[in-house]
């Protein structure tokens, strides 16, 4: 009986997988191209109304027809109010929060292709991190599947690229998941890397724009255990906020996040750097696989933290948006 209740769970697990991958028997024939700007958003139950330190201000489920949406990654705040959201098929997204500027919220939302191109392979426009220049001048993305930084300019139509000899060795499936700039102008880049007990993945501090080259500090950041590294953006202060997460297969699929908080001025060559977990998403709260994290400072001095989920285009997942707002004198 134990052996076969054994294999009775991996093969749930397996199911559970295969309906959760894009591009799986259980997806519809593609449709025909729809590019229209239609976005909805809509509210969710936030429970409790706290993560660890921080005040969930809301919870929203994105939808749309476009061809362009689902599979976001990477995140970032733009000085319009709206937000930059960046897939892992090169798309993105540009769209009015709830509660954005109101120069913002009167704007439909935008979709397209970073560089203007929709043909190029999945692994050469992977984008699994955005981060900008004050009044988002610049913005710069790490491409996964090949190990590059590129900096584009703000319609991302133009970009330059550079890939860093230090992550050459970087998992092609696990590359750059994080990237940011700091408020002195350097740059924070962490590797995915393995979810394996105990490990720690590689990391970079360049000491400006990577794209210009320039020596890097090599270094190790320790996740907390069981998760992996999706992303990161600076605060204020210049200490960094580390976002993760941790998918359960089985019955149910499940999805965990933890956000840490971490002090560039800990970082030493060759040495082991470590953040200190502020807070926690899960069930009962609304959870999926999050992988974009954006900053936005307030004039209280407290910021608002976004986050936004990567549902893979698969039929179990959803994109979704938290708000985060908090304090950073108490964290």
């Amino acid at each position: 009986m134990a052996l076969r209740s054994v294999t009775v769970r991996r093969i749930a697990a397996l199911f559970v997988a295969v309906l959760a991958a894009p591009g799986t028997w259980l997806r519809s024939p593609l449709p025909e191209p729809d590019y229209r700007p239609i976005l909805t958003i809509d509210p969710l139950d936030a429970g409790s109304g706290q993560a660890g330190r921080f005040e969930i201000a809301g919870v929203w489920q994105l939808r749309s027809p476009n061809s362009h949406f689902g599979g976001y990654s990477a995140l970032v705040a733009l000085p319009d109010g709206r937000l930059l959201a960046a897939s892992d098929h090169g798309r993105f997204l540009r769209f009015a929060p709830p509660g954005a500027a109101p120069r913002a919220a009167s704007r439909a939302p935008e979709f397209g292709a970073i560089g203007g191109s929709v043909h190029a392979r999945k692994n050469a426009v992977d984008v699994e991190a955005l981060t900008a220049a004050p009044g988002a001048a610049r913005i710069w993305a790490a491409y996964e599947g090949s190990n590059t930084i590129v900096r584009f300019d703000p319609a991302l139509r133009h970009g330059e690229g550079h890939a860093p000899s230090a992550m050459r060795r970087w998992s092609g499936n696990g590359g750059p998941e994080s990237l940011a700039r700091l408020p002195d102008g350097r740059f924070l880049a962490i590797e995915e890397g393995a979810p394996t007990a105990g490990s720690t993945t590689a990391a970079l501090l360049f000491p400006g724009d990577p794209v210009e080259g320039g020596e890097p500090i090599a270094f190790r950041y320790a996740a907390p255990e069981g998760y992996r590294p999706s992303d990161a953006a600076a605060l204020p202060d210049g200490r960094v906020l580390i976002l993760h997460r941790r998918v359960t297969i089985g019955l149910p699929y499940a999805f965990a996040t933890t956000i840490a908080i971490a002090d560039p001025a800990a970082i030493r060559p060759g040495r082991i750097w470590r953040g200190r977990e502020v807070a926690a998403i899960a069930a009962p709260l609304p959870a999926d696989n999050f992988e974009g994290l954006a900053v936005v400072p307030r004039s209280d001095g407290s910021v608002t933290v976004w986050l936004i989920s990567d549902d893979n285009r698969g039929v179990l997942q959803r994109t979704l948006l938290y708000r985060l707002e908090v304090d950073p004198a108490r964290l």
